[in-house]
């Protein structure tokens, strides 16, 4: 390729989200009780926090209050945190285009365990 030739860089797009999506952010909080050898140990999802909003509540400040679009905007998962969270992000939503997802650490921690669990369940990308 040539100097300054950029073309996986996708151009940004000068449009506003859909009306229909909701927003959710999550975070997984981790325990690190698991030892894998004599020097590491395995990171392992004990709580998964998750907000949410909608075009109808984003403009609330009182996450406490439902919104009637979208319902509870707080969750905290406990039992299988990575489970719960996609068993959630998977429910119908009549209403709703698309759910954005985004991770307090999605890079280097949060998605792994997401991944994970789409390799486990053999999940294929569309």
């Amino acid at each position: 390729m040539e100097i300054n030739h950029f073309c996986y860089i996708q151009p940004l797009k000068n449009e506003l989200p859909s009306s229909d999506d909701v927003f959710v952010f999550y975070d997984f909080e981790t325990t690190q009780d698991n030892k894998v050898n004599e020097s590491a140990t395995l990171h392992a999802p004990i709580l998964v926090c998750l907000q949410q909003f909608c075009t109808a509540c984003e403009m609330q400040d009182d996450d406490e209050q439902d919104c009637a679009r979208c319902g509870k905007r707080r969750h905290s998962f406990f039992e299988d945190p990575v489970g719960d969270l996609l068993s959630y992000l998977c429910e119908p939503r009549p209403w709703c285009k698309k759910i954005v997802a985004i991770a307090h650490n999605a890079k280097a921690f949060d998605s792994q365990f997401i991944l994970n669990r789409a390799i486990l369940l053999k999940w294929t990308p569309n």
